[in-house]
């Protein structure tokens, strides 16, 4: 009687079969693609530490406003009132995600993913200073004095992250003020940086790959994003399979060289690849969810076939085309779809930006009844005039009525005096005879001049007792 083969059972690669957690070592594999991503990664660290300090035009190079919802990119500043900029903006950033993607494939996950840069590059070096590297006798202490340092070295850096972090939303001399003051006077901030602290305490030292494996959903995104041409890391199957362990040689050989049979592969299954990988997958098992295209297991695999004498490549970056049939096709529909949008959401982006004007204002009807019965009878509308200044100098603004005649407009505060870059509003009331209410609203014209020769044109819809005639 056949009996059925049961399938090898599948599981997260951080998960052992019963479900209980696997925890990864990677060993490190010193190459060429490691030394260029430690390259990248500190560059990055640098760059990320150093971003909040730097100044252009008196404004810091980078600062997330929330609260007053102003960002602030390389001297610009944009406000929430920005929609249509902010849009373009966000659809240019998701348009080259699409397009280095499509062209180089996980690249970011691999080189410049703040998760990847920080654990690899940070953590993982503070984890074997203490703990030895895997593969290697651990250090005497290592699960006593040694843990505890460790662990103070995580939440040191950890703290000097979140303090870094939350300089890109209240800037660095608000979080100077802050360091040196009393948490007291700053319980919110005091609470955001200690939330902050063990939340990256949690992340690279707890729960660590399983952020790109189990919580970042751009892998899940891939399958969407690459194609058969894109660049991944893979493995050569074709030349390594079948694979197998190599034989020594006969006596009377060099038995310091080895040898494979002549039907083996070039994949000796020394399982280096599976020992380097920081997220734990087997590459030569395709494809993978989990690959972030770091490159460690071509570092790996590369000082291996150095050892037994085979050229290099066998797991190298490629693509699935080239590695069913020798060769990558770059000029593909997608390569030329994505840079076309690119091109005309930048310049559509760039369009926008030059043409606005060096202030913006808008009218907004006050909350609470239409309108109000006045002296005389006249019909008085409440509205707020919003007034943001985009130049780069002080500007004082005033209101008046363009259109019709038999209304005027009472201002609170008459003028409104902004610094570059600031938004104030001022309360308006839109006072109407009421002979002019024949019929409910009437559009009036709110003109808002400012000292730079700004001009625009409010519309407003007054609203008022239609009149009815004058009384007998």
């Amino acid at each position: 009687m056949d009996t059925l083969l049961q399938p090898e059972e599948r599981v997260l690669s951080t998960l052992n079969p019963d479900g209980s957690r696997r925890w990864l070592k990677p060993r490190p594999s010193p190459g060429k693609w490691l030394r260029a991503r430690r390259v990248v990664a500190w560059l990055l660290i640098v760059i990320f530490t150093a971003l909040p300090y730097i100044t252009i035009n008196g404004k810091p190079a980078i600062l997330l406003d929330i609260l007053a919802r102003e960002f602030t990119f390389f001297g610009k500043t944009f406000f929430a009132t920005d929609t249509l900029l902010l849009g373009l903006f966000m659809m240019i950033v998701f348009v080259s995600i699409f397009m280095i993607t499509a062209l180089a494939g996980r690249v970011w996950c691999g080189w410049a993913c703040p998760q990847t840069v920080y654990m690899e590059f940070v953590y993982r070096p503070i984890e074997r200073l203490f703990d030895g590297k895997p593969g290697t006798r651990a250090k005497p202490g290592s699960s006593g004095f040694r843990k505890l340092l460790k662990y103070v070295c995580y939440v040191l850096v950890s703290a000097f992250l979140a303090h870094t972090f939350l300089s890109y939303f209240v800037g660095v001399e608000n979080l100077r003020h802050w360091i040196f003051g009393s948490p007291l006077d700053h319980p919110i901030a005091f609470l955001v940086v200690l939330f902050t602290t063990a939340l990256m305490l949690f992340d690279f030292g707890f729960f660590r790959e399983q952020t790109c494996i189990v919580a970042c959903p751009y892998g899940r995104f891939q399958s969407v994003m690459l194609d058969r041409s894109s660049l991944i890391v893979g493995y050569d199957r074709n030349r390594g399979e079948p694979r197998g362990p190599l034989k020594r040689r006969r006596k009377g050989g060099d038995v310091s060289l080895t040898v494979a049979q002549e039907s083996q592969g070039d994949c000796i299954d020394c399982t280096m690849c599976v020992q380097t990988c920081p997220t734990g997958i087997d590459i030569r098992d395709g494809l993978q969810l989990e690959c972030i295209h770091c490159a460690q297991c071509i570092d790996a695999c590369d000082a291996v076939m150095d050892r037994i004498g085979k050229p290099r490549g066998l797991i190298r970056y490629t693509s699935q085309e080239a590695l069913d049939h020798g060769k990558r096709k770059l000029l593909r529909a997608r390569l030329i779809i994505y840079p076309l949008l690119l091109l005309v959401l930048i310049s559509a982006f760039v369009g926008v930006l030059l043409t606005k004007s060096g202030a913006e204002a808008s009218i907004i009807r006050e909350s609470g009844n239409l309108f109000n019965i006045v002296q005389d009878g006249q019909i008085m509308n409440q509205a707020r005039i919003r007034i943001t200044n985009r130049s780069s100098s002080t500007v004082t603004y005033s209101a008046s009525i363009a259109s019709p005649e038999g209304v005027r407009i009472e201002l609170t505060p008459e003028t409104l005096t902004l610094e570059p870059n600031k938004m104030d509003s001022m309360m308006a009331r839109i006072i109407a005879r009421p002979e002019l209410f024949t019929t409910s609203p009437i559009d009036v014209y709110v003109r808002v001049t400012g000292s730079d020769g700004f001009e625009k044109e409010l519309h407003f819809s007054a609203h008022g007792k239609i009149w009815a005639g004058s009384s007998p």
